[in-house]
């Protein structure tokens, strides 16, 4: 069974309350709970000596005191680097946390937005965390920009929700890329219950041919509370957001309208 809909879009706090404190640590997604998001979403790699970790880069030198791969790295010498100290002396010593820990910070009723950043060789891992965690099945959404992972995962649990990233641009000629009939059918074939897009490009006519098809659209980065109330009325059924306590008061102060009672 699916969490029930409200009456207005989800608000993801994008690697936690990232605004205001460290990404990817438990101390964004604790402070992202207290603002009242309704969804975390948070980005996995795995280490050298397959453990599944909560970091969006490719390396640690962005958001750590040292510059480790880390694919070619162990789960304890990631654990000595300092990811919080960077956001601030109060965040000192927050550590790199694993899908573990993250999973076990989900309060019933709300959900996690787990955005795989590395290939289809983390699924074993990953689903092994997720049976060890007790959550429900709709509170995990896995999303991509990689088809072949969302495919492969669907291959092995089907009944795993997974939404596609995807960044729509124009190209020369004025044309979107990718065409927005080239997206529907590789959501089809990937068999994906979503679509994730960026804030440009996505109108309403192409969410109401994704809702036709009983495809979700969730759209990212959005931190601007008119943007999101314009999102909820197209009908998106989530906002990614680095500010959601911002976010959560914009778009409660413009509900979806309920649909009428059947007599």
């Amino acid at each position: 069974m699916k969490i029930d809909p409200t009456e207005r879009a989800w608000v993801v706090a994008h690697r936690g309350a990232s605004k205001q404190a460290p990404e990817n640590t438990l101390p964004a997604f604790e402070l992202a709970w207290k603002q009242g998001a309704d969804a975390i979403e948070g980005d996995f790699h795995l280490t050298k000596d397959g453990q599944v970790v909560c970091i969006h880069d490719a390396t640690t030198k962005r958001t750590t005191d040292k510059a480790l791969v880390v694919a070619d790295s162990t789960l304890s010498e990631l654990r000595e680097l300092d990811a919080g100290a960077w956001r601030g002396p109060k965040f000192t010593g927050t550590r790199i946390p694993t899908l573990a820990e993250v999973l076990s910070m989900i309060p019933p009723g709300k959900k996690i937005y787990i955005e795989i950043k590395c290939g289809p060789e983390i699924i074993p891992g990953l689903l092994a965390e997720f049976e060890k965690s007790g959550l429900g099945d709709e509170q995990i959404l896995v999303i991509s920009f990689q088809q072949t992972v969302l495919k492969a995962l669907k291959a092995v649990v089907p009944h795993y929700e997974t939404s596609w990233l995807v960044g729509f641009k124009t190209d020369k000629a004025g044309e979107v890329s990718p065409a927005y009939d080239a997206v529907l059918e590789t959501l089809s074939e990937i068999k994906a219950d979503g679509l994730s897009s960026g804030k440009n490009l996505a109108d309403a006519g192409f969410i109401s041919r994704l809702a036709a098809k009983g495809i979700e659209h969730h759209v990212w980065t959005v931190d601007n509370g008119k943007t999101a109330q314009r999102f909820q009325r197209m009908g998106t059924k989530s906002i990614t957001t680095n500010v959601p306590a911002e976010i959560l008061a914009a778009i409660s102060l413009h509900p979806v309208p309920k649909a009428p009672s059947p007599d």
